[in-house]
């Protein structure tokens, strides 16, 4: 009996998994400590970008610059990063684009969408 349940279990999360959506994106956004330009997308982004589209689909994670010196990154990057904040779009565990600095709010959505547009299967939501 034990062992039937298990198998339902397994079988119901299995079912459930193959249901969820495809892309794998993800936004990387690289910050060190004291880097004022960081601090200032953070006041202007930080509490909006997971409730926009595009934050649903490229989930925002951050990581310090020393982290991306390490071998154990999780992905590939296509050069070093030499600049924060650096905004490393990565799929399928590499780098496909990336945003140098912060150039406001108003450049970051366009320059974001155009990343998306161009490297995923992202698809901009009519106005």
């Amino acid at each position: 009996m034990r062992s039937i349940f298990f198998h339902i279990v397994a079988l119901v999360a299995l079912v459930w998994a193959t249901t969820l959506p495809a892309h794998a994106a993800e936004l990387v956004m690289v910050e060190e400590p004291g880097c004022v330009w960081c601090a200032q997308w953070e006041r202007d982004l930080g509490d909006i970008y997971p409730k926009t589209a595009e934050g649903r689909f490229a989930p925002l994670s951050k990581i310090g610059l020393r982290a991306t010196r390490g071998e154990d990154l999780g992905f590939d990057l296509t050069r070093p990063v030499s600049f924060t904040p650096t905004f490393l779009l990565v799929e399928n565990g590499a780098e496909v684009a990336r945003i140098e600095g912060y150039p406001g709010e108003d450049f970051f959505w366009g320059l974001l969408e155009k990343m998306l547009l161009d490297h995923t299967t992202y698809a901009a939501p009519e106005s």
